[in-house]
């Protein structure tokens, strides 16, 4: 019991009280308790937005037996990708990828192979100063983000994301990383869920890193978590393989391998709704090229009414965005027949009115 304790203090200490912050942002207490019922229920949309009243219309035919556009209520599937569409992906990257900085370079509990360190110090400036990286560094990050966290059980990974969590967001005021979600999409999973669509997370990020960000926080079941997988071993398994091995829970423990994430993105995503869904979703969201997979196969042969929503990453005043990927972004989205939504013209707020960017 003492080392338990004892370990709970070190894993809560590892974090510099310096990237504390007060959040004026709103918290996760009252992210949690934004309940969309109906239409009159929306509070962070803009009255003219484009977007809210089609899912409205979209909602009440679903509902409607009478209606032509009727989705029986087992079938009101809708998919949303995390990092971009409902949580903060521009500060000044994915959630993991942030996490992996700190736990390489700042982290004192923590000795990163030497390898690893110099790898981080040579493209961090290129992401915080966004002059981008290379494919291949690209490659290598991602080959990276697990193996800075190899033996760690899954409890423990998932108590130092939430530490992280705690962190302010770079180049905001008064936003953490753990209450980064934008809140007019939160609304509009809340109105789903409300309204008989089973809702899903289909996303890129990890399993546990995502299970973290959003328990108790977003109406979605742990179950209905569809994500990149983590790559786990026994220690004890040695050679073995997990299907033949035995495993003995009196002496070995489950813990992260270090090999990289089975990556759930493009095209994987379908594969994903096929192996854990099982049916094909009528309504999906997402902000990149990784959620095409996604989009494509939701608005192929259904026989229900469906659409696809992109989220642009528009507004440079109350967010880190890139008016030059987001008009390249519509631009694609409008040829494929994905409906997009625009930060800027749409959300009455992102965050709270509170959060400002740094200047």
């Amino acid at each position: 019991m003492k080392l338990k304790k004892l370990a709970a203090v070190v894993l809560a200490g590892m974090f510099s009280i310096g990237s504390f912050g007060i959040s004026q942002a709103a918290t996760r207490a009252e992210v949690a308790a934004i309940k969309v019922e109906t239409a009159s229920d929306f509070k962070y949309w803009n009255d003219d937005s484009p977007t809210k009243q089609k899912i409205i219309e979209f909602v009440e035919a679903a509902k409607d037996p009478n209606s032509p556009d009727f989705i029986p209520e087992e079938d009101r599937i809708a998919t949303f990708d995390m990092d971009g569409t409902f949580y903060c992906e521009t500060a000044p990257l994915y959630f993991q990828e942030t996490m992996f900085f700190y736990r390489v370079l700042e982290d004192p509990t923590y000795q990163a192979p030497k390898k690893i360190v110099k790898f981080a110090e040579k493209i961090k400036p290129k992401i915080y100063n966004k002059t981008g990286i290379t494919p291949a560094e690209n490659k290598i990050l991602f080959q990276q983000l697990t193996k800075a966290y190899e033996g760690m059980t899954p409890e423990e990974y998932r108590a130092y994301v939430r530490n992280f969590m705690e962190t302010n967001e770079d180049g905001f005021i008064n936003l953490k990383r753990g209450e980064a979600f934008y809140l007019p999409m939160i609304e509009i999973i809340s109105y789903l869920s409300n309204n008989g669509f089973k809702v899903y997370i289909d996303s890129a990020c990890g399993n546990d890193t995502t299970r973290a960000l959003v328990e108790g926080v977003i109406p979605i079941q742990s179950d209905r978590i569809i994500v990149s997988d983590f790559v786990y071993t026994s220690t004890h398994m040695g050679k073995d393989t997990p299907d033949a091995h035995f495993y003995d829970r009196y002496k070995e423990k489950i813990v992260i391998s270090g090999e990289p994430l089975i990556d759930n993105g493009k095209t994987r995503k379908i594969f994903s709704i096929l192996n854990q869904i099982g049916k094909k979703p009528v309504l999906a969201f997402g902000n990149s090229m990784g959620d095409s997979g996604m989009f494509e196969y939701t608005l192929q042969d259904n026989k229900y009414n469906c659409a696809a929503f992109m989220v642009l990453c528009d507004d440079v005043e109350r967010e880190r965005g890139n008016l030059q990927r987001a008009a390249k972004d519509k631009a694609f989205a409008e040829k494929r027949g994905w409906h997009t939504i625009s930060m800027h013209d749409e959300f009455k707020t992102i965050y709270g009115d509170n959060v400002k960017l740094e200047k």
